[in-house]
């Protein structure tokens, strides 16, 4: 079974994408609420993707985006940025990261598993 770490501090919308892909995907979902703690469980548990919410208290998503990359265990973990910041900046302004992808918030629950698996190539 793949398994997708989300990190991301909103409780409800983390309930919600877990419920949605955990059922309309049929994959495991892991959360952290934290960057720190998102960082730790990516390290440990080797998921088999990374959905990542750039606004984050204590380290923005980005930050933790170049920290995952930075060691060898998690730099290989395609990670797709969940972000609302994308409505209102620049639309290319991920392009320079190695990210997998960008969905934007807010997203269709319905559509995210579908979303998640197109970018990720899962079929």
């Amino acid at each position: 079974m793949r398994r997708i770490l989300l990190i991301d501090d909103e409780e409800r919308l983390s309930e919600v994408v877990q419920t949605c892909l955990e059922t309309l995907g049929g994959w495991e979902v892991l959360i952290a609420t934290t960057a720190n703690q998102g960082l730790l469980i990516a390290e440990i548990e080797q998921p088999n993707a990374i959905l990542l919410d750039v606004m984050l208290p204590e380290m923005d998503g980005i930050t933790l985006f170049h920290h995952l990359q930075e060691k060898p265990d998690t730099q290989s973990i395609p990670v797709i940025l969940l972000s609302a910041k994308i409505l209102f900046a620049e639309p290319n302004q991920f392009a320079h990261l190695s990210v997998a992808g960008v969905i934007a918030k807010p997203f269709d629950p319905l559509k995210l598993a579908d979303q998640v698996a197109k970018i990720l190539g899962w079929s």
